[in-house]
């Protein structure tokens, strides 16, 4: 494994590689709370079965730093899927299996979604993970509300004072309450948690939870792409969607199979919460390498 970075038009982006550089890509993207170190134990059996694995720090975590101090910290979806995009053009990457879950596993549904001539397959934890932000004030049931607790605190300046005091503690209490099966150690929270340390960290977060619910504007540099998703629009490559089935804060996405042409598959990991690479590392290789011989 090497660390390495790499710029784009907005960011220096983080990230490490594994396997070699010759090997066919692969590129996995992390989510909220959380980092690179999610893959460290898959991406190293998928690099073994011959693939070049990237896997970056998202922006506002880590060592990914914004190039320009007048950029829009902003974490709406568009950014995400711009800068995977950007990532790939920038390391000369024509096309790779994408995956991720939660904000990263957006990421990669935009790209697969809106560029699928660049994906050759998706591993998307939670399914179709492109927000409807025309129908975000549409509720839930009340179970579901429940678990969306952090997002509507982070929505007034209470909530963004308490991220911004307490970052580690704001991340291991979802930690623990997204994955309740999933025996993590001080160890294990605390090397992801250094990422949270990143100057950006707190903006980036309170923009993406205010933007899905449409209380504050977009960066303007990413209007089209954010207008092509309000269109809700299929993913046609093929996709091994994953589920946990003790997933704290989602129930399960069953649903979404509608959104998906092409070659579709949906599992379950056993006992699993949200982190479903970190949790589930050998199912989680599976899944790249299963929908790679899909697309095949």
């Amino acid at each position: 494994m090497q660390q390495k970075t790499v710029a784009t038009d907005v960011l220096d982006i983080a990230y490490r590689e594994y396997g070699a550089p010759a090997g066919w890509p692969c590129i996995l993207g992390h989510g909220f709370p959380y980092d690179v170190n999610a893959y460290a134990e898959a991406a190293p059996i998928i690099a073994e079965a011959g693939a070049r694995v990237l896997v970056p720090w998202l922006r506002g975590y880590g060592p990914t730093r914004f190039r320009s101090a007048g950029t829009l910290r902003s974490g709406e979806q568009a950014a995400l899927g711009a800068d995977l995009l950007a990532f790939m053009d920038a390391l000369g990457i024509e096309r790779a299996i994408v995956g991720g879950y939660d904000w990263g596993g957006r990421a990669a549904c935009v790209v697969s979604a809106l560029y699928p001539e660049r994906v050759i397959g998706l591993v998307s934890g939670n399914s179709y993970n492109i927000q409807n932000i025309a129908r975000a004030m549409e509720p839930a049931s009340p179970p579901e509300e429940a678990a969306l607790w952090y997002q509507y605190l982070f929505h007034n300046e209470r909530g963004r004072r308490a991220l911004e005091r307490n970052r580690r503690g704001f991340a291991r209490q979802l930690w623990t309450m997204w994955s309740p099966k999933w025996a993590f150690d001080d160890a294990t929270f605390e090397t992801a948690a250094a990422s949270f340390d990143n100057p950006d960290f707190v903006d980036v977060v309170i923009h993406s939870y205010r933007h899905r619910y449409a209380l504050v504007a977009g960066d303007p540099a990413y209007a089209a792409i954010e207008a092509r998703l309000a269109a809700q629009p299929p993913i046609r490559v093929p996709t091994i969607a994953i589920d946990g089935d003790s997933d704290g804060v989602n129930s399960g996405t069953a649903h979404h199979a509608r959104m998906f042409e092409g070659y579709f598959e949906r599992r379950v990991f056993k006992d699993a919460g949200h982190n479903l690479p970190q949790e589930r590392p050998a199912e989680w290789a599976r899944a790249v390498l299963d929908v790679r011989n899909a697309a095949s």
